[in-house]
Formats: structure tokens, C-alpha cells, sequence
């Protein structure tokens, strides 16, 4: 199979039987053979009686039905498990991602050789109190992580089959996908420029707060790359410094009291001075910080990588559909 088309929405109702005919009138006229995996993130409209409807009109749709609203990065997690396509494309599924875009997008995937192309909202039709948190976001991530693209959170990706299977994401990571993958060796990423259409139907399901989880998730990523594979590194270097730290000044404070001692000089406790107990805070939280690190390689040595499991009310398309 060609193509995945992964529709991640929610209370979508009313876009999803248009934004299904002008994917299929695409791929038709490009004679892909695709499938189309619309995952409902626990909606409360009637978007999944609309899949239904969809998917007894065309063979090529499959549903995925969360039991609860679990976030999109635990739809497109799921979706990307079940995709099947060389190629996988995600849009967001409000139709401000056109379409149309696909046949550049897949090319750019299977000719041009990039393993994750992401789209860039050039032109964009949201307020100022969107654009500006986005233009930050994206200004912060390509600092941290040295990818260059204008747009991370653009919902309208493309990726080869390998990347999206490689890919063990959770919390808000669906806005650092294009560093997950650089970082797991996927480093072919480009960049095109798509449209941006003004918003048909609903509302905007994210508030500015998720800009502050997407940044904290970069945050938690950067550190686990670095440091996942030796925790030691992190924990133990600071366990160490603050040791050292930590014990110079108690002995300086002791030595300063010996010496006094000896020259006949006056002196006063140890125990009367303020920096012996920063000094033994600093021994103590050097030695905490150490076996931090040494417990830390312990887990990561007999660890198993697990799979984020969702719980999923219904699938449609699939063989094993599950009711819950």
C-alpha cells in the first residue's frame, strides 16, 4: 500500500464529509492505493456515526474510537501503530489543511528521499494571540534541538513507513516529532510550504496553554536523549561537583580553626560558622545525587521499552475490533 492518510480529531462532526471526499477525489485522480484512518479522540458530537457512515461508502476507511479524550498525541500515537502505507500523511482534520497538498508531500517522501517532510503555515489565518506563542515555540525548539524548520506543529506531515513506527510518544509530543525522529537517526527532514485555510466549522479545541506543555515536553526530551542511555552522567557529575564542593569548604573551615589554634590566635567552632552547613548540605546532596545516578543505570539496564496503550471503545476496518 501506498499511502496512510491518519486523521486525528474531535468533535469534528460536521468537517469530516467533505474533508473525506476531497482526500478520496486526491487520491483517486492520482490513482494512489491508500487507506484512511480516522481516530476519534473520544468526541462527544456525532463524528463517530459519521465514520461509520464513511466506511460503509468506502472500503478504504478505517476508525479507531478512544473511550475518553486521551489528547492527539495519543491519537496519532495509535494511528501510526496501525498504519500500513510506505508513505503516512496527517492533517488535522478541521479543514484548515488542504488536501491538495498530498502529491507534493508524497513525492517529496518517495522521490526527493527526505524521511519526514512537515508543512509550513506561510500564510496563516489565526489571531495574533496564536501566531506569536507559535513563533516562540518554534524559534525555542530550533534552538534546543538544531532542527531547522519554520513550523513544528503543523498537523499536515509527511513520513516514511520507518519513521512513524520508530516513534514511542506521550504527553503533548505530537509538536516534537520532528525532533524525536531526528534524535532516534531519522535526519532527512524538509520542509514545504503549504496553505493555510481559514477555519469552516467548530472551534479551536487547544488553548495557550499548549504551547507551555509542548515546551515542557522539549524540554523532558532533550534531557532523555542526552542522558537516557547514562544517567550516571547527569546525576553523577553533579553528585560529584557538589562532594567536592561541599567537602573543600569543610575542610577550609577546619583548617582555618587548626591553624588559629596553632599560631595561639582566636577561633571559634566549626559548628559556629554558617558555611560548615552549607558545606555538609552540599556533601550530603553530592552523595544523594550520586546514587541517584548509579540506581538510575540499575533501572536502565533491566528496563523493557513499553508501548503507551490507550484504551480503545471501537475500531472499525481492522480485524481484532474490540468493544469496551
Amino acid at each position: 500500500m501506498q499511502l496512510t492518510l491518519l486523521i486525528p480529531l474531535y468533535n469534528e462532526d460536521e468537517s469530516l464529509p467533505e474533508l473525506h471526499d476531497w482526500i478520496v477525489r486526491v487520491v483517486t485522480e492520482h490513482n494512489y492505493s491508500y487507506e484512511l484512518i480516522f481516530v476519534d479522540d473520544g468526541s462527544t458530537d456525532q463524528s463517530w456515526a459519521v465514520i461509520e457512515h464513511l466506511a460503509t461508502i468506502n472500503q478504504h476507511v478505517r476508525g479507531i474510537r478512544f473511550a475518553r479524550n486521551s489528547g492527539k498525541t495519543a491519537a496519532l500515537q495509535t494511528g501510526f501503530q496501525a498504519a500500513r502505507g510506505e508513505v503516512v500523511i496527517t492533517m488535522d482534520a478541521d479543514l484548515q489543511d488542504s488536501p491538495d497538498e498530498i502529491p507534493g508531500l508524497y513525492k517529496m517522501i518517495t522521490e526527493d528521499g527526505y524521511d519526514l517532510v512537515s508543512g509550513w503555515k506561510q500564510k496563516r489565518y489565526d489571531p495574533i494571540t496564536k501566531t506569536l506563542p507559535t513563533k516562540l515555540f518554534n524559534g525555542v525548539a530550533r534552538w534546543i534541538s538544531g532542527v531547522k524548520l519554520h513550523d513544528f506543529n503543523c498537523g499536515l506531515k509527511a513520513y516514511r513507513q520507518e519513521v512513524v513506527k520508530s516513534l514511542n510518544l506521550y504527553g503533548d509530543m505530537h509538536r516534537n516529532i520532528p525532533i524525536v525522529a531526528n534524535w532516534n537517526g531519522f535526519g532527512r527532514i524538509g520542509e514545504k510550504v503549504v496553505q493555510h485555510r481559514a477555519r469552516k466549522y467548530g472551534t479551536t479545541k487547544f488553548g495557550l496553554e499548549r504551547f507551555v506543555n509542548g515546551f515542557l515536553d522539549m524540554l523532558v526530551i532533550a534531557f532523555v536523549h542526552k542522558f537516557s542511555k547514562r544517567p550516571m552522567h547527569f546525576f553523577g557529575g553533579l553528585g560529584t561537583l557538589s562532594f567536592f564542593l561541599g567537602t573543600m569548604m569543610a575542610l577550609t573551615i577546619v583548617g582555618q580553626k587548626l591553624y588559629n589554634i596553632y599560631q595561639g590566635l582566636r577561633y571559634r567552632n566549626a559548628t559556629d560558622n554558617p558555611l560548615f552547613y552549607f558545606a555538609l548540605v552540599a556533601i550530603i546532596l553530592g552523595v544523594q545525587l550520586f546514587l541517584a545516578g548509579f540506581l538510575a543505570e540499575l533501572y536502565i539496564r533491566q528496563a523493557t521499552n513499553k508501548t503507551t496503550e490507550y484504551q480503545i471503545a471501537r475500531k472499525i476496518g481492522f480485524q481484532d475490533v474490540v468493544t469496551v
